[in-house]
């Protein structure tokens, strides 16, 4: 099976330039006794980690984003949806020098034409510099329904925390990481901001359309911004507000709810399940921040009259329900929707799914609302 290689010297050097300096504690270490151990290599299932992203724990499959019996209770695009392992994530601790990877697929499609492989389908290294700071290291590369990729060889000694995201559109029926089998593998300690999950809950721009690779969609980068763990539940093309995803969202128990489903809402639907929405969680979280999202500008919403209309309208929709509702309720927050992909008409793929450009610029606008509510 064909494998991604990195030149050794280049990520030693590269890993190198972060000053990286040694961890003294983790979390559980790992005894090599869990591990298979292969021509020296053991490799460890993430689970045994510690999987952050996953809302349920009583799912029909590892890595899906919803509860068995949610199969039965929303639709079937959305339930099809739910199991691919967007904003799934494992943070962990290792002294080795070498780390490889592999992972089976759900699906042996890789890739979508305006969405490249490394993003529905592959895994995503970031590493924790001396600053706190996450600094990304290597993308795991698909190559088949099961992949098999050394990420990185040749690193200085010394225990670092490192964070893999897992396949954005595309689901895991198993993921390992490989390393000596004399070397350390340990969970990371829990984060210090001490922050519940943010649960972001959207159409295909939340789901991760269309990120070159998967810590690259805006909810990656605002839990790295924010040391929070997320919790995504983008459905593409089903972000709907329905009430039956509403109540199983309010099982959550989120440090904040981001509400992002108007790229899948005519204005009528806006106006007619934003306050029922918000009743639910309402009733289970009296007093946890939920934001409401403005749908993004199209592109090409400045020349095509009819795209331009139909932001407007489910703005305004939205824009009159949060502000009936937020006179009793000062925990409702809310972001416009204008310039969340800047304002250069450059931050899409397709006039509607972001770039890497439009992600960031999206997480910049995000972050200005979830900061200052997160620190409350």
């Amino acid at each position: 099976m064909q494998r991604v290689r990195f030149v050794a010297a280049f990520v030693g050097a590269c890993l190198g330039l972060l000053c990286l300096r040694p961890i003294a504690t983790a979390g559980e270490t790992l005894s090599v006794e869990k591990a298979k151990v292969e021509n020296d290599m053991a490799w460890y299932d993430i689970k045994l980690l510690g999987l952050e992203g996953q809302g349920f724990t009583d799912t029909s499959a590892p890595y899906d984003r919803l509860p068995g019996r949610a199969e039965k209770i929303v639709r079937p695009p959305v339930w099809g949806l739910s199991r691919d392992s967007a904003g799934m994530a494992v943070r962990f601790i290792t002294d080795s020098t070498e780390l490889s990877a592999r992972w089976k697929l759900t699906k042996a499609k890789l890739e979508m034409p305006h969405m490249p492989a490394t993003g529905v389908s592959g895994l995503d290294l970031y590493v924790k510099g001396d600053d706190g700071k996450w600094r990304w290291v290597v993308n795991g590369k698909p190559t088949a329904q099961e992949s098999n990729a050394k990420l990185f060889s040749g690193v200085a000694p010394g225990k670092h925390e490192f964070l893999l995201y897992l396949p954005l559109y595309n689901g895991v029926t198993s993921v390992e990481i490989g390393v000596p089998k004399t070397a350390v593998l340990a969970q990371a300690d829990a984060r210090k901001s001490g922050l519940k999950p943010i649960v972001f809950w959207g159409t295909s721009i939340t789901h991760g359309a269309c990120a070159s690779r998967p810590g690259m969609v805006h909810t990656a980068i605002l839990g790295r911004w924010l040391d929070a763990p997320v919790i995504n539940l983008g459905f593409s093309g089903n972000g709907q507000m329905e009430p039956e995803v509403a109540q199983l969202i309010s099982e959550i128990d989120a440090s904040c709810y981001v509400i992002d489903c108007l790229p899948n809402l005519e204005a009528a639907a806006v106006a007619q399940r934003t306050e029922p929405l918000v009743a639910i969680l309402r009733k289970v979280h009296p007093t946890t921040p939920i934001v409401l999202v403005e749908d993004r500008s199209y592109a090409d919403s400045h020349f095509i009259t009819s795209k331009r209309t139909r932001n407007l309208k489910s703005r305004e929709a939205l824009k009159a329900a949060f502000d009936k509702l937020k006179p009793s309720d000062a925990n409702l927050h809310y972001i416009a929707g204008e310039d969340l992909l800047g304002d250069d008409w450059e931050g899409t793929v397709d006039s509607s799914h972001p770039t890497d450009l439009g992600f960031m610029r999206q997480a910049e606008a995000f972050q200005k609302v979830l900061g200052p509510v997160l620190k409350k």
